[in-house]
């Protein structure tokens, strides 16, 4: 496979995820977040987490979230601004309460707010990533303008059903990279050990 086009990448990962069963789902979640286990990221304090759109078939996250309330962690889910096109984030509680908002995502409605820069992992959705860490996501740069204000340490991490491209072209400078992505079979690192 050579390289492929954001717009094309698209396309195809709309298509390819639209096609997954439940059980595909299911399976391919819980393999992702067992994967996730051999990463050496279990130190810090808060992770950022997305909460899965159902009807977009995203990875079942509720997997990752067990294995951070089993290690004690700090978890943060965000509510997202569709004007500005930005994120502010919570931290999830047993008494945060949840509501889909009109796309689907499920939401903290309050909470303790978290700044951007206090956060130390992040988890990230994607359609699709490449072999160098570029990643392509639905195009709205929701987590482009949340990493740019992260500290630079922070670690990205991809998760993704599907193995990487070998080059994704069209990336542009705003678009931040990943240091990891998890998908059913491995774990990829695209940081510099």
């Amino acid at each position: 496979m050579g390289s492929i086009s954001k717009k094309d990448v698209r396309v195809r990962y709309k298509m390819l995820r639209s096609k997954l069963t439940d059980t595909e789902i299911e399976d391919g979640s819980v393999d992702i977040a067992n994967n996730l286990l051999q990463l050496p990221i279990w130190k810090y304090s808060f992770y950022h987490i997305f909460l899965p759109i159902q009807k977009q078939k995203e990875i079942n996250t509720e997997f990752i979230l067990h294995i951070l309330q089993g290690k004690d962690k700090n978890i943060v889910v965000s509510r997202s601004d569709f004007e500005e096109n930005k994120m502010t984030h919570f931290l999830l509680t047993d008494n945060t309460t949840l509501v889909l908002n009109k796309w689907g995502i499920p939401e903290p409605t309050q909470g303790v707010p978290i700044a951007d820069e206090s956060i130390e992992v992040v988890f990230i959705p994607l359609l699709a990533f490449d072999k160098k860490g570029n990643r392509v996501g639905y195009g709205k740069g929701f987590y482009d303008t949340f990493l740019a204000k992260c500290k630079p340490d922070t670690i990205k991490i991809g998760l993704s059903f599907f193995e990487p491209e070998q080059e994704i072209t069209e990336m542009i400078p705003r678009d931040v990279g990943l240091d990891y992505c998890a998908t059913p079979s491995k774990v990829y690192t695209f940081k510099k050990l």
